[in-house]
């Protein structure tokens, strides 16, 4: 049986340039997807440029196990539209609590990811030390749409009496 290796809190910040799927605007809202878990998003009435700062909370059970996100816009009477997808791999950020450094001060950068033709990303993406804490902050630029992009976090979390990282870190 799989066990839980821990956390991923994931951060949706907000979304820029959208693509309009109602006469002037959207309704935007993010579902997102990990394996067989279902999350999503409030929706935001009638803006391309949505804030959302919500926070999703996956469990992992494997970390090449990736993180799908994909935008709606809301409709009340019709089918949702779709307003694009990205995915978010895990193992980038997982190299970097594969390193080992601890205790490093707020706002040491471990890690930088450039975008390339394998992921989503479309900025250089920065995994850095926030409050004790390794936190990756990505633009992820939707894909199967004209245009928009979302921007997010992701930060590990242990579960109490387990392994979690320890485990791989061990292999």
């Amino acid at each position: 049986m799989e066990t839980i290796l821990g956390f991923i809190k994931l951060r949706i910040n907000r979304g820029i340039n959208l693509a309009k799927r109602d006469a002037y605007s959207s309704d935007p809202y993010v579902v997102v997807k990990m394996g067989e878990q279902k999350l999503k998003t409030a929706f935001i009435r009638k803006n391309i440029n949505p804030v959302w700062n919500e926070e999703l909370t996956l469990y992992v059970k494997d970390v090449a196990t990736p993180i799908y996100l994909q935008v709606f816009d809301k409709d009340t009477f019709t089918k949702d539209d779709e307003m694009g997808d990205a995915v978010i791999d895990l193992r980038p950020y997982i190299e970097c609590h594969l390193i080992g450094m601890e205790s490093m001060p707020d706002g040491c950068v471990v890690k930088r990811i450039q975008p390339n033709r394998t992921n989503c990303l479309a900025e250089e993406s920065t995994c850095f030390w926030r409050n004790g804490s390794i936190v990756q902050r990505m633009m992820l630029r939707l894909k199967n749409v004209e245009c928009g992009e979302i921007e997010c976090e992701i930060e590990w979390r242990d579960i109490p009496g387990c392994n979690g990282l320890a485990e791989l870190i061990k292999s």
